[in-house]
């Protein structure tokens, strides 16, 4: 079986949660099949790993259009694939072309929904409309979409009611568990600014609508004084969205102090440090699939508070692995509190719960890497894509 990856994101640039699920799914992978990347951007040293820069022409156009050019290209050269899988939109008009243009059953996996994240127009202006039209016809064209949640499926079959939901499978995210460990490295935490020796809440992730940051920074002014918020944010969507985050950091540094913010991507091996000198991770997330920053959270070691919405219920335990704050949210695609205060204060009230009995938060942590092992390994996510594999191309015959 010959099957063709497209991709936006694939190491070394990888920018978030779909990017690391390709990259540990392509290395299962390829354990026993044929697995040809093609991605955007710079040229990969990386065998059987092909790369496109936008066309010629293009480089100043609305970042859809420039993706749109690269998905022809993508397309174009996938001609001896017996599956296309796309991943996100950026790739699944390349998916979707390839199986017009060569007649290769065509997966999609959906890391998130161009549905549920209308602030993207603040990004791309009329160029969300063009990645929604982009979406909508690669899913309901595709011959299998694969959910990273039971939660995130549910989202596919209300956002595009077309879909068979026969079609619509669930495939969890996972977690290379040799790299995500506990790490104990108190000098290269200390090198970041942060004090191991005092209790923390530990962020990771994009600046982006979806991931909830403005939220928790308000939510921090009620932590205990003692308690650093940790940071570890960049990558802004929006210069608006920069601006708002970096108000609310100076306001909460002008309160108190343990406010560390590490702007820059850092490496795995400091990132497990970080995670492992924390007392517990927090992710109030609005929009979440699932959240393999959760699972690299857990799979380290730290207890794990996250907003009870999306896939995250389906990978953090109430009360066994960490702790779940109730949102009740705007039903209009923008994932928005119904009422943001209330849920400002049961995120702080959440958060200081953990924080304060250390010696649970310990065992959440302990109780999270369990859970990481039994059910997020990615040699059986691996095995269950080779199985969806073997149904499309059997059902094309």
């Amino acid at each position: 079986m010959r099957v063709d990856l497209m991709t936006r994101e694939y190491p070394p640039e990888v920018y978030g949660g779909a990017g690391v699920h390709v990259a540990e799914l392509v290395r299962a992978l390829r354990r026993d099949i044929d697995v040809t990347v093609r991605c955007f951007g710079a040229p990969r040293d990386e065998p059987d790993t092909v790369a496109y820069a936008v066309p010629g022409g293009l480089e100043g156009a609305n970042p859809a259009i420039s993706t749109l050019g690269v998905d022809l290209a993508m397309a174009q050269d996938a001609g001896d694939a017996d599956v296309v899988h796309s991943h996100t939109w950026y790739a699944n008009s390349a998916g979707h072309l390839a199986k017009l243009l060569h007649g290769a059953p065509h997966v999609v996996t959906a890391h998130s929904l161009e549905p549920l994240r209308p602030w993207k127009a603040e990004q791309l202006g009329g160029g969300y409309r063009v990645s929604s039209w982009a979406e909508r016809t690669a899913f309901e064209s595709a011959d299998a979409v694969i959910a990273v949640s039971e939660g995130m499926r549910r989202d596919i079959l209300r956002s595009y009611p077309a879909l068979d939901p026969d079609e619509v499978r669930v495939v969890y995210n996972g977690i290379d568990l040799q790299r995500w460990t506990p790490r104990d490295d108190p000098d290269a935490v200390r090198a970041l600014g942060i004090d191991p020796d005092r209790r923390s809440v530990v962020f990771v992730g994009r600046i982006t609508r979806q991931k909830g940051l403005p939220y928790l920074l308000r939510a921090a002014r009620s932590l205990p004084a003692d308690v650093q918020l940790v940071l570890c944010a960049g990558a802004p969507d929006t210069p608006e969205i920069m601006a708002e985050v970096t108000g609310l950091v100076e306001e909460l540094r002008a309160e108190r102090d343990g406010v560390v913010w590490i702007e820059r991507l850092l490496p795995q091996p400091e990132l497990s440090a970080v995670l492992s000198a924390g007392t517990t991770f927090v992710c109030p997330s609005v929009y979440e699939p699932l959240g393999i920053v959760n699972l690299e959270a857990m799979a380290c070691g730290i207890a794990v508070v996250g907003t009870a919405t999306g896939g995250i219920p389906e990978v953090v335990d109430d009360g066994v692995t960490g702790r779940l704050v109730p949102i009740e949210q705007v039903e209009d695609g923008t994932g928005t509190p119904v009422d943001p205060d209330r849920f400002v204060a049961d995120l702080a009230a959440t958060l200081t719960e953990v924080v304060d009995d250390p010696v649970r938060a310990g065992d959440y942590g302990r109780a999270g890497r369990e859970r990481a092992e039994r059910h997020f390994d990615w040699t059986a996510i691996a095995d269950r894509t080779r199985e969806i594999y073997a149904e499309v191309l059997a059902g094309s015959r």
